[in-house]
């Protein structure tokens, strides 16, 4: 079975590499068996691989129960000679620019994830047990001009990508990207959220108080209120504002998140808020008095 590697053979590897299978029986046994699937629970995926599967190959593989699957005895000894599948032995062949995008597509599709902390984490991450796999997809990556960090779990045989930094990231999105529905959401709300770097400070009493409820984040063992920022000054800012209506707080960083990102975190008692928020009240209702 002569194939060209186009973009449609390339996802249906990568998808084959992530969450697929190339299986038969063993040839004891009478009766032959050669699978040929994916396990996902996301319709949109299984839908794209079958999809994919017959502009390839001609035939349409039956999606039920979490999976798209087919069973064929020429195209599985294609699949099986010319590449490898396994979670510890898969490879990632050397198609063409355009056609590796496909690749990476369905690979992050089925194996990534988006984390979105705006201010202090934003990445693009996947883990893999496959530690040349994980390599040559970093290696992929840059030749869309996407770096990436790889990093061995500990005391577990796992190389953990991650892609973070918003010129990456974008770049990531741009070339590569999701079809994953939640995934590509994800990613579009991570990317969005750079767009506020620096910060407007209200002036008035009211508005820093509505400010710092807005952005910070309650820490109830501690008692306090956490604002975050990858920017030194926009919390040096707030801090000299909330100096002025004497209400305190402090400044802690750099600190350097699981992705090696440096950011800074403002600390403010609950109390002080809350007493500060009390006081807009009652002048509130002794106003309407």
């Amino acid at each position: 079975m002569g194939m060209k590697f186009d973009k449609n053979l390339a996802a249906v590897h990568g998808y084959l590499c992530a969450d697929g299978y190339v299986v038969r029986n063993p040839s004891t046994q009478k009766h032959k068996y050669y699978h040929i699937g994916l396990r996902n629970t996301n319709g949109t995926l299984l839908r794209d691989f079958q999809g994919r599967f017959k502009a390839a190959f001609g035939l349409s593989p039956i999606i039920g129960h979490g999976r798209c699957k087919i069973s064929n005895k020429s195209i599985y000894h294609f699949l099986a000679k010319e590449y490898s599948y396994c979670s510890y032995e898969w490879r990632l062949p050397q198609p063409s620019k355009e056609n590796l995008r496909h690749w990476l597509r369905a690979f992050f599709d089925c194996e990534g994830w988006v984390e979105n902390q705006p201010a202090k984490s934003r990445l693009v991450g996947a883990d893999c047990c496959n530690e040349s796999g994980i390599f040559s997809v970093q290696k992929a990556l840059r030749r869309f001009g996407v770096h990436s960090e790889i990093k061995k779990r500990t005391n577990r045989m796992i190389w953990r990508l991650t892609v973070c930094g918003k010129d990456d990231l974008q770049r990531f999105q741009e070339y590569i990207g999701f079809l994953h529905p939640k995934k590509k959401q994800k990613l579009e709300e991570a990317m969005s959220s750079y767009a506020d770097y620096s910060w407007s400070i209200p002036e008035t009493k009211d508005g820093l108080l509505a400010f710092v409820s807005s952005k910070g984040r309650t820490r109830q063992s501690r008692h306090e209120i956490h604002l975050y920022s990858i920017r030194k000054d926009n919390l040096a800012a707030l801090k000299k504002a909330l100096n002025k209506l004497r209400l305190h707080s402090r400044l802690f960083g750099p600190w350097k998140n699981s992705t090696g990102s440096l950011y800074y975190c403002l600390t403010i008692k609950q109390k002080e808020v809350m007493n500060g928020q009390e006081h807009r009240e009652t002048k509130g209702h002794n106003a309407g008095d």
